[in-house]
């Protein structure tokens, strides 16, 4: 998952490799592997050397509800009214006389008139076949934080809890 900015340069985007490393901990779910990254994004760790790893893939799809001919028939007009306000907005915009305006009304309940029948007739064809609505996921069983071999033991010092330490400061001599 990205939470990338519509607006943030562009990063060349990187091969389609499993990332290397030792693995720093892993997680039930992916809430808790992301919080494991943000305490660590909080502690000036290098996040860039983490990756988030998901394992043993699911498909999963959850049943939202059972089709009808009115549900289908509703949804039909819902997304046929929206086609049809988009096409009576340009007609509006590029009519030569401003009085266009009836037109985007009369473009909304064709496009829901059109939307509605299209949508019956499609549920009509398929009916036996499909008679719910669902969304599809795929999740993993587990989740692992993979981080670089020399990171490793500064990132699981930072997750128990301790500070990071500081350097080692070289011994000055007097003279």
């Amino acid at each position: 998952m990205s939470n990338q900015s519509l607006f943030s340069r562009r990063r060349p985007v990187l091969p389609p490799v499993l990332p290397r490393g030792e693995v720093l901990a892993t997680y039930a779910t992916y809430a808790d592997a992301q919080a494991a990254v943000d305490t660590l994004a909080k502690a000036d760790f290098p996040v860039k050397q983490l990756s988030i790893v998901g394992n043993d893939l699911k498909s999963v799809e959850r049943v939202t509800g059972k089709l009808t001919y009115g549900r289908v028939a509703l949804a039909g007009a819902a997304s046929g009214a929206w086609l049809g306000i988009f096409f009576g907005i340009l007609f509006f915009l590029f009519s030569p006389t401003g009085s266009s305006l009836p037109f985007v009304f009369a473009a909304l309940i064709m496009g829901a008139g059109f939307g509605m029948l299209l949508g019956i007739a499609s549920y009509a064809i398929n009916r036996r076949r499909r008679d719910f609505t669902s969304t599809m996921q795929v999740i993993a069983t587990s989740y692992e934080v993979v981080v670089d071999p020399e990171l490793v033991n500064r990132a699981r010092n930072l997750l128990g809890g301790q500070r990071d330490p500081e350097p080692p400061v070289s011994p000055t001599t007097s003279e």
